[in-house]
């Protein structure tokens, strides 16, 4: 199936010369989606480092990968070259330095990969200013919809999804596979080679981690308190290792995308506790129950948002929790430039009752919108960043509206 980021990728090579790097976990649809790009570009090279002649080509150098690409022949349209994988060659970071630094002029290169490609947190990385990257996501309810390149962030209406895609969405998660198959079989061997395969494979190829069995073990208690405030001291009581290594090892897993953190948001907000972070699983369809999941569904959701926002350029945006000490709290809050934007409260079921902490913290906070999503409500047509004071809204509605 088409993905959201085909439009992303065929935008940024309208504009810009520097490399895409296309970063995710794995069977989110990378490379599905490089080699669709054959439909628009008329010379298009995929090279795979785990293909023994691919690999030797890369090995070649770069003058052996322009001639194989025909470079050498003039060409109305630049062609492209996608590297899969090519994070496993020890000096990757300097062979795509030294290709894009001779033949940027005349070709795109695209870069797929994990969690390992995350280079642009490193200052004074050889790479700094040479490429722009997408971070790979699962399925939303929007994109579902529709898989155009957005021209703002935010859409200015609502727009319904059908109920039996919603429902696959919730039940199956946002991976294209088990989502197009809808199968509760087919789901169960998916997840349980994908967690093999993070275990045996990922954990082994990026880290030193030797405590599989334990790191597993984090992994699963993850699972069982999605969305609460996490001890870090508590979680290495029950793995019975130190509390630095569950720090460890929770960047790793943070790391591949089997989970990500949350931090509270402290600015402004009197008698604040800055303290243990929550933790959601980039796959909300592993957790079973369901409160935790409707948390998890829509975490996933606002992740997905402030990543494209601010990978396509329209600002820099961050997802916390808010919670104090006389024990306030509202699930997300969504920010943009470090400058709070909404305030967003979870409901599996609708009980016609709006959290108080909603108005409690929008009054402090100044949020231009504060809203109480609830899952199982149907969805209404309707633009919900209208409305200034705390609202009840459809999870399909408000989602709609977002990437």
């Amino acid at each position: 199936m088409k993905r959201l980021y085909f439009s992303a990728v065929r935008e940024h090579f309208k504009e810009n010369k520097q490399m895409l790097f296309l970063m995710g976990p794995r069977q989110v649809g990378k490379t599905t989606t490089c080699c669709s790009l054959r439909e628009i570009f008329d010379h298009f090279t995929y090279l795979s480092w785990d293909d023994p002649y691919d690999r030797a080509l890369i090995l070649a150098g770069p003058q052996a990968i322009a001639t194989a690409v025909g470079l050498q022949v003039i060409s109305e349209t630049k062609p492209i070259v996608a590297f899969d994988e090519i994070h496993k060659y020890p000096d990757w970071k300097n062979f795509l330095k030294g290709f894009y630094d001779i033949y940027s002029d005349r070709i795109h290169i695209i870069v797929t990969g994990s969690a390992r490609l995350d280079v642009y947190k490193k200052g004074g990385d050889s790479l700094m200013g040479r490429y722009f990257l997408y971070r790979f996501h699962p399925l939303s309810v929007a994109e579902i919809i529709t898989k155009t390149f957005p021209l703002t962030e935010l859409r200015t209406t609502s727009t319904e999804i059908s109920e039996s895609l919603f429902q696959h969405l919730w039940l199956f998660g946002g991976y294209p596979d088990p989502f197009l198959k809808a199968n509760n079989r087919f789901f169960n061997r998916w997840s349980h080679l994908r967690v093999q395969q993070l275990f045996n494979e990922e954990v082994r190829d990026v880290t030193r981690v030797h405590e599989l069995k334990q790191l597993e073990v984090l992994a699963n208690l993850l699972k069982l308190q999605v969305g609460q405030q996490t001890s870090h001291e508590s979680l290495a009581k029950k793995v019975k290792v130190t509390g630095h290594t569950v720090r460890s090892w929770l960047e790793i897993l943070n790391s591949l995308d089997y989970s990500f953190e949350l931090r509270p948001w402290f600015q402004n907000i009197s008698r604040s506790l800055i303290k243990e972070p929550k933790y959601y699983l980039w796959d909300w369809a592993q957790v079973q129950d369901e409160g935790a999941r409707a948390k998890n569904f829509i975490a996933s959701h606002l992740l997905k948002a402030i990543h494209f926002w601010s990978d396509a350029g329209f600002g820099q945006y961050g997802l916390h929790y808010i919670r104090d000490k006389d024990k306030g709290e509202v699930d997300f809050l969504f920010t943009r430039d470090q400058v709070p934007s909404f305030l967003v409260e979870v409901k599996k079921g609708h009980n016609k009752l709006i959290s108080r902490s909603l108005a409690h913290f929008q009054n402090i906070l100044g949020t231009a919108h504060a809203f109480q999503v609830v899952i199982d409500l149907p969805c209404v047509n309707c633009n919900c960043f209208q409305e200034e004071k705390p609202v009840i809204v459809p999870a399909r509605s408000f989602l709609s509206q977002l990437i």
